[in-house]
């Protein structure tokens, strides 16, 4: 090249380019000619090695700092996250102890996918709202909550509106984690976690009510699982209701009164998994067809992931609820159950051994009121024992005509010849059969069933589906037969 082009800036005085002179100065001789040769001194070595430890230095110090509280706040998807750790018990245990696994080789593996966070950040493509898993080993490390299962029963006292009555919980942890609850392999952080933004790993006491109290009859029938005295003790001290004063312990410890007789509205809520929540993070086909697999589902969600319960469910509030209007309850409060047989009969199902044949008005929707036309109680009567309607011909002759003149009384006539016929065989049946004892199981089955078939047509009144009535007192009639038989062997 002609010295009138070469750039001074890059050349020295000498003629050298600033490139090869920084070389030289390093230790090594780059070749000008074919004659030349490359030339490295130990100098060159000596600096490779020392660029290699501030490297190493700038790793570890940038790792170090990367796993530090400090540098999760540095985004701001996770300020709300860190505040919430900075004001909560474990401000003091860095991020790293609870997200990453005790196991080395685990905590590499999840840096790595912490680095593909920083890549989604940079490019905007992250959710704003960050995900993650925390196992149940991050949980119960050494120096942490290593021998919790081994504590035996706590007790907590959850936040209470200001003026409520403080309630103390409960809690043994080893069944909830080492047992399987409702046939569920629970987690830590499926009690603890963060559904609220602001409470960093709290208590989530919707858990504990959707698994305590779904499935479960509300009212006085049935206790929730546990039963109420084996999550919490009866409120302390003496309460003013109106101008009484009122002590639970007295009632709950003292007379064993249960907490169902007074707050029989405590439970809120069904606690439904409806399909449209999958919907928020699936819409694959293949995912949405598991949906009625309960085991799976919850395995799936529960055991392997950590899913919030509310999630997919609704929520069940538990809490004594003071009613605007006292005694608005449910009739099934105290009725229950009052209507089951009948409905069984009309829709042709229920009986022991008989197969299901549904009454044609039942197939053709013809619903209660369509026969129970009359009301029972006079008009001076109903307003104090309410009103009742019961069935009469006249509905018949309303959608039949005149041609079904007389069919009630026939049918009522039929089902009662019916029962008279076979009430002696089931009472003989029955009577045989209990004096064998466990010596003839079969015949003793035999008289059960049909002493249940039997009862089944009279007290759900077989007029309600003749046909199957009839059927029903046949094989109620067989089967009484067939255990005296047995019962004579």
């Amino acid at each position: 090249m002609d010295e009138r082009h070469k750039d001074p800036e890059t050349t020295d005085r000498t003629g050298k380019s600033m490139g090869r002179k920084v070389m030289e100065t390093m230790g090594m001789h780059v070749p000008e000619g074919k004659h030349d040769r490359l030339h490295i001194q130990p100098r060159f070595f000596k600096f490779l090695g020392f660029l290699g430890i501030l490297f190493l230095i700038f790793s570890v110090g940038m790792f170090e700092f990367s796993t530090s509280p400090y540098f999760c706040s540095s985004c701001h998807i996770m300020k709300p996250y860190y505040n919430a750790w900075k004001t909560s018990k474990h401000n003091h245990v860095p991020c790293v102890d609870c997200h990453y696994p005790p196991d080395v080789r685990d905590k590499m593996v999840l840096k790595f996918q912490a680095l593909t966070q920083v890549v989604k950040y940079v490019t905007r493509t992250y959710s704003s709202k960050p995900y993650a898993e925390i196992s149940d080993e991050s949980c119960l490390r050494k120096g942490c909550h290593e021998t919790r299962l081994l504590q035996g029963q706590v007790t907590f006292t959850p936040p209470r509106p200001t003026g409520k009555q403080v309630i103390k919980i409960k809690f043994d942890h080893k069944p909830h984690l080492t047992d399987l609850k409702r046939g569920k392999k629970l987690r830590c952080t499926s009690c603890h976690s963060q559904i609220v933004v602001g409470n960093h790993m709290e208590v989530t006491q919707s858990t504990c009510f959707l698994c305590h109290f779904k499935g479960t009859k509300f009212g006085r029938v049935e206790n929730p699982i546990g039963g109420c005295g084996v999550c919490h003790m009866a409120p302390e001290g003496e309460i003013k209701v109106g101008e009484a004063k009122f002590n639970h312990e007295e009632f709950v410890t003292g007379r064993h009164v249960a907490c169902q007789n007074c707050h029989l509205d405590a439970i809120q809520g069904e606690g439904e998994a409806k399909k449209e929540r999958c919907f928020q993070c699936h819409n694959e086909p293949a995912r949405l067809s598991h949906f009625t697999d309960i085991d799976f589902m919850h395995k799936n969600h529960v055991t392997d992931h950590k899913i919030e319960c509310t999630h997919c469910h609704e929520p069940i509030n538990h809490s004594v609820k003071t009613s605007v209007e006292p005694l608005q309850y449910d009739c099934s409060v105290c009725h229950e159950r009052k209507h089951n047989i009948q409905k069984q009969i009309y829709m042709g199902i229920g009986a022991r051994g008989v197969p299901n044949r549904p009454s044609v008005m039942f197939v053709t929707n013809v619903d209660c009121v369509g026969c129970h036309l009359v009301p029972k109680m006079s008009a001076a009567i109903s307003p104090f024992l309410g009103q009742t309607f019961r069935a009469s011909e006249a509905a018949c002759l309303g959608c039949h005509g005149e041609d079904f003149k007389g069919i009630l009384g026939e049918w009522e006539k039929t089902v009662k010849d019916a029962l008279a016929e076979t009430r002696p065989a089931v009472e003989k049946a029955k009577g045989l059969a209990g004096k064998t004892g466990r010596e003839n199981r079969k015949a003793a089955q035999l008289a059960r069933d049909a002493e249940y078939n039997y009862l089944f047509v009279f007290y759900g009144k077989g007029v309600h589906n003749v046909e199957y009535s009839v059927d029903v007192l046949n094989k109620a009639k067989a089967d009484a037969e067939a255990a005296i038989a047995e019962a004579g062997k």
